[in-house]
């Protein structure tokens, strides 16, 4: 990295102090270097590296470990002043310490319990075969003009009566980002709609619009459905990996209620 000044170089050596990334060897500690007769052990320049360069220590080259050398200095070099002694005992700096400990150990014992509880095989198909009954059996393919008025809407269905085209009215009216290509909204499962857009394209047959303006949070929507076709589900392996971190996330939400049940 190529730091343009002095102020945009302690800005990083801090933020990446902070976010050292955790999951580094654990092996013993050699001193890599003594500034102001405090040692940098190996583990504490690992875990920077690491959080730096977003790697394995081990696969760091001499450039980036020549780096993390030089920031690890200035960072000792500045928390071994006479000052650093002053700020240490500041409440508000003590406070955010405090945080800062709280926060890596709460992300380490977290880490430990999903580690720890997998999803399991049969909690993994029991959540897709539940998300396939959640989902729809049919895909709709629609269009639609979005106003603010009722009024608005209800005119645009008129001159839909009279025949007017449904793309060259959405382009001109509508306030909606699929205004410019005709209102055009792709395919879609019902579930991926608020409920009272989906419930009118559903009611609708393929090739009609809306005889009346639907209202949701959004606006006023005349809706055109083009198309319909049946629901295609994903395999269980395409969406496996979605699927297991949803399960663990679950289960690491029933550990912390439970938690806070005891507490």
């Amino acid at each position: 990295m190529i730091f343009k000044s002095r102020s945009s170089r302690f800005g990083t050596l801090v933020a990446v102090a902070s976010l050292a990334a955790s999951g580094f060897s654990t092996a013993a500690a050699e001193t890599v270097a003594t500034v102001n007769g405090v040692d940098i052990d190996s583990t504490v320049f690992d875990a920077y590296l690491e959080g730096r360069f977003q790697k394995p220590a081990a696969e760091a080259t001499a450039d980036e470990r020549e780096t993390v050398e030089r920031e690890l200095t200035d960072i000792y070099l500045l928390t071994t002043q006479p000052k650093a002694k002053e700020f240490s005992e500041d409440p508000q700096l003590k406070a955010q310490l405090e945080l800062q400990y709280r926060g890596t150990i709460a992300q380490a014992v977290a880490r430990d319990y999903v580690e720890s509880n997998p999803a399991t095989d049969a909690e993994i198909l029991a959540e897709y075969e539940a998300q396939l009954e959640q989902s729809s059996d049919t895909q709709y393919k629609a269009r639609h003009i979005l106003v603010e008025t009722q009024s608005e809407a209800q005119d645009l269905i008129t001159q839909l009566g009279e025949g007017a085209d449904f793309q060259a009215l959405a382009k001109e009216h509508s306030t909606g980002p699929s205004g410019p290509n005709g209102g055009d909204l792709g395919w879609f499962a019902p579930d991926q709609m608020v409920k009272p857009f989906a419930d009118a394209v559903v009611a609708l047959d393929d090739g009609a619009y809306s005889p009346a303006p639907v209202q949701t949070q959004f606006g006023w929507h005349v809706i055109l459905r083009e198309e319909s076709r049946e629901n295609e589900p994903p395999t269980l392996e395409s969406v496996r990996d979605a699927i297991k971190q949803r399960v663990e996330q679950e289960k690491f939400q029933d550990y912390m209620q439970a938690l806070r049940d005891k507490n």
